[in-house]
């Protein structure tokens, strides 16, 4: 048995609901993989919870506390009012930081100074945070290498959808020529609506907020954003470049109309939003923009807010991974699953 002590940074939806998961399949992940996943510290905005001893913080005890509103810095004997992240990161011995804080595309925000941090500490990192990796991956993966540090970032890369498991793991000995994606579930939705129901692009947008799968400020999702940052790090990883937003062209959905999508279907193509990342030339191009598939193609058969990755190899054909939760729960358990294949 392999005791594992995590400090976990942001306590917001993702967060609980890896706290929940930990507390409810703990038991489960000792018996099976042979790992006893401790706290050793849950730090939010204003401040932290941190274990008194190396069996970590009662869980259990901790997740009925915020279901009650309760912020962690205010738990029992364990609340350390004001300690920053940072901090708990200097002061604490961990193998693992899980970084779930909002994502902050602008410098990175304070994910970037934890993400540092730990791996001056010689942690594992495991993250549902892109913004570190996507604005400062080569400077991170370069200084991982340095620590021996393994970077886990299948949570921001369409969270449950594991489209890095697939392209590292399960594609591991072949040569990858294309990965070519549907990797956000709001404009999924909206195209799919436009098609199948004859929605219009307003109406459909306003569905998918009020079912929340697209935020009340869609502009993120629907210009391309989001898709373009999961197609960097994917690159990233999979073809092993340090790839920036500079290196990816993007175009979102807010131009495809109504008519569009009844002319491609005219012609047996279906309209999505596709991220690619294509190696020509021994170069590798990226770029994100609505593509008219052919009906039978992969991609064209996923609805709704579903997601999916297609890769083409050399040895393997092509492989199309496609589902997915897009939620909290996803993401956490994606968090889970990297956790896991970290230290088994």
């Amino acid at each position: 048995m392999k005791t594992i002590k995590i400090i976990l940074i942001g306590c917001g939806g993702v967060g609980k609901e890896f706290l929940q998961l930990i507390a409810d399949r703990g038991k489960e992940v000792k018996e099976k993989y042979g790992l006893n996943l401790v706290f050793s510290a849950v730090v939010d905005l204003g401040g932290a919870s941190v274990a008194e001893s190396g069996s970590g913080l009662p869980v259990s005890e901790l997740v009925d506390f915020l279901k009650q509103g309760n912020q962690v810095q205010t738990f029992s004997r364990y609340g350390k009012p004001g300690i920053t992240g940072r901090a708990i990161i200097s002061q604490l011995d961990a193998d693992v930081l899980v970084e779930a804080t909002p994502t902050n595309l602008v410098d990175g925000g304070p994910a970037k100074e934890h993400v540092f941090a730990a791996i001056d500490r010689g942690m594992e990192i495991v993250s549902a945070n892109k913004g570190p990796f996507v604005l400062f991956y080569e400077e991170v993966f370069k200084k991982a290498q340095q620590k021996g540090c393994g970077l886990h970032i299948s949570a921001a890369t369409a969270a449950a959808l594991p489209t890095l498991d697939v392209g590292l793991t399960c594609l591991a000995g072949t040569r990858v020529s294309l990965a070519q994606g549907i990797l956000n579930g709001t404009t999924n939705y909206i195209l799919s609506e436009m098609r199948n129901n004859n929605t219009p692009y307003d109406i459909a947008l306003k569905q998918a907020q009020e079912l929340g799968v697209a935020e009340t400020d869609p502009s993120y999702d629907v210009e391309g954003k989001d898709t373009a940052n999961k197609v960097v790090l994917i690159a990233n990883q999979v073809f092993g470049k340090t790839l920036t937003l500079a290196d990816i062209t993007v175009k979102g959905i807010t131009g495809v109309t109504q008519e569009d999508i009844e002319n491609a279907g005219k012609h047996g193509k279906v309209i999505k939003l596709i991220g690619t990342a294509e190696m020509i030339d021994n170069e590798v191009r990226l770029s994100v923009g609505p593509e008219s598939l052919d009906e039978n193609h992969p991609l064209a058969l996923v609805n709704g807010s579903e997601k999916a990755i297609t890769y083409m190899t050399d040895t393997m054909g092509s492989i199309t991974v496609m589902g997915g939760k897009s939620s909290p729960v996803g993401a956490a358990a994606a968090v889970l699953k990297d956790l896991i294949n970290a230290f088994k």
